[in-house]
C-alpha cells in the first residue's frame, strides 16, 4: 500500500496524478497539492477514482512539512516550479520522504540551471536513509534512459550523443509556450552550451543549427540548446567525448520571441512602471495562455530521441531511439497535450519503480544510474511506446 504525494497542478501535474491512478495496484492512495486548490478540484473531478486535493504553498518548506505529516505519503512527486525544488527536498529532508522530479533547480532571480545544488544534498539524503530521483520527465528523463539502454544492450562504448525534441503540433494561438512561460522562455533565450572531449564550450542563443528529418514528421530546422540532462550524462556515460541537445522551432515562433527580447519583455530583473517593480517577463507570462488551456485544441506530433554513435560488436555503428506522441490522442486519455504527457508519464513509472523497489538507493541519483530495463519495458505500457534502429 504506498500514498503518493503529488505537488503541483500544471498540466505535467495533471498526468501524473492521471497516470498514478490508473495503476491503483502501486498508487493505492493520492494527494494532488498546489499553491491553487481550484486547479487541483478540477484535475480530481476528470479521474474516475477518488484522489484528495490540498492546498500549499511549495516555496515554504515549513508548510510543505507540516502537510507531508498530515498526509504520511511513501513518496513525493514533484512537478512545481524548478524555482521550488530545494524547499521541498528541504522538506523531504525534514519528513524522511523519498522524492522525485522532472526538472532541475534553478534560482527564480537568475537564467542559470545546473544539478549541483541538488547533487549537494547526495550526503544528507544518504545519512537520512531516503532516496531523490532527479529528472524523471522525458527530457531530462526518457532519453537519459535511452543512453543507458543502448550502452547497455548495443554498444561496448559510446563516443556521441545528440539528443533531438521536436514539436510539429498545432495550438492555434500566434505566440504560446508548452510549459510555464517562464521556465520556457528564460530557457530558450540563454546561451547554448554542449560537452565535447572533456570540455563545456558555449555558443551565442540559437546560433547553431541544423536540419533533421524526424520520423512521421519529417525534415525540421533544430536549434542547439543547453539542457540539464547532458551535464549528468557527461558524468554518468564513461568514456562519452560528445553530448548535444537539439530542438526545433517555427519560424513563427522565433520571430516572436525575438520582438520580446528586443522589446525588453523577457527580462527577469524587476522594472518600475507606474509606481510599482514588476518583472517584465513575470508579466509576459500572465498575459500568455496557460500551457494546460492548449490541450483542447492541439494537433499534431511530437519526436523526442537521442542519435548516439560508437562503438558496436568492434565497429563504429549509429543507431537512433526515440518515441512518437500524438497530441489529440493524449487529449483523448488524460486531458493534457503531449509536452505534459511525455514528462508526466515517466514521473509515475519513476514512483513506480521507486515504490515497488526496482529502483532504490539512498541518497541523490540521475535516472541513469539505475538499470533502464524495467523502465524500457513501462514505457509502451503507459502510453510512450519506443522504436530504435541502427542507421549505419
Amino acid at each position: 500500500m504506498s500514498r503518493v504525494l503529488i505537488i503541483g497542478a500544471g498540466g505535467v501535474g495533471g498526468v501524473v496524478a492521471h497516470k498514478c491512478a490508473q495503476v491503483p495496484e502501486v498508487f493505492t492512495d493520492i494527494v494532488l497539492a498546489s499553491r491553487t486548490l481550484e486547479k487541483c478540484d478540477k484535475i480530481r473531478a476528470q479521474i474516475s477514482r477518488p484522489i484528495r486535493t490540498a492546498r500549499v504553498d511549495a516555496d515554504n518548506t515549513a508548510e510543505l512539512t507540516a502537510l507531508i505529516r498530515e498526509v504520511s505519503p511513501d513518496l513525493i512527486i514533484n512537478v512545481a516550479l524548478p524555482y521550488q525544488d530545494l524547499s521541498i527536498m528541504d522538506a523531504c529532508l525534514e519528513t524522511g520522504v523519498d522524492y522525485l522530479d522532472t526538472a532541475n533547480y534553478e534560482p527564480r532571480d537568475e537564467a542559470r540551471f545546473c544539478y549541483k545544488w541538488q547533487w549537494d544534498y547526495n550526503d544528507r539524503f544518504r545519512d537520512r536513509g531516503i532516496m531523490g530521483l532527479l529528472g524523471c520527465g522525458f527530457d531530462p528523463g526518457v532519453t537519459n534512459i535511452f543512453c543507458a539502454h543502448a550502452l547497455k544492450h548495443h554498444f561496448e562504448e559510446i563516443r556521441t550523443i545528440d539528443i533531438v525534441d521536436c514539436n510539429a503540433g498545432k495550438h492555434g494561438h500566434a505566440f504560446a509556450t508548452n510549459f510555464n512561460p517562464e521556465i520556457n522562455i528564460r530557457e530558450v533565450t540563454a546561451r547554448g552550451k554542449y560537452f565535447e572531449n572533456g570540455r563545456w564550450i558555449e555558443t551565442d542563443p540559437l546560433s547553431v543549427h541544423e536540419t533533421f528529418d524526424f520520423p512521421e514528421i519529417g525534415p525540421r530546422e533544430m536549434y542547439l540548446m543547453y539542457h540539464e540532462e547532458l551535464e549528468s550524462l557527461a558524468k554518468n556515460i564513461p568514456g562519452v567525448r560528445r553530448i548535444r541537445f537539439w530542438m526545433t522551432f517555427s519560424q513563427e515562433y522565433l520571430t516572436h520571441l525575438r520582438v520580446l527580447q528586443n522589446v525588453g519583455m523577457t527580462r527577469i530583473d524587476p522594472v518600475s512602471f507606474q509606481g510599482c517593480e514588476i518583472v517584465p517577463l513575470q508579466f509576459l507570462k500572465a498575459l500568455l495562455p496557460d500551457p494546460s488551456s492548449l490541450a483542447k485544441n492541439y494537433e499534431g506530433k511530437t519526436c523526442i530521441g537521442c542519435v548516439i554513435e560508437g562503438i558496436r560488436e568492434g565497429k563504429p555503428g549509429k543507431y537512433f531511439i526515440y518515441n512518437i506522441c500524438d497530441h489529440a490522442e493524449a487529449y483523448r486519455e488524460v486531458k493534457a497535450q503531449a509536452i505534459s504527457y511525455t514528462t508526466g508519464v515517466p514521473a509515475m513509472i519513476g514512483g513506480m519503480l521507486m515504490l515497488t523497489g526496482a529502483w532504490r538507493g539512498r541518497g541523490v541519483f540521475n535516472v541513469e544510474e539505475f538499470d533502464p530495463d524495467p523502465f524500457m519495458e513501462k514505457l509502451p505500457l503507459h502510453g510512450l511506446p519506443w522504436t530504435e534502429k541502427f542507421l549505419e
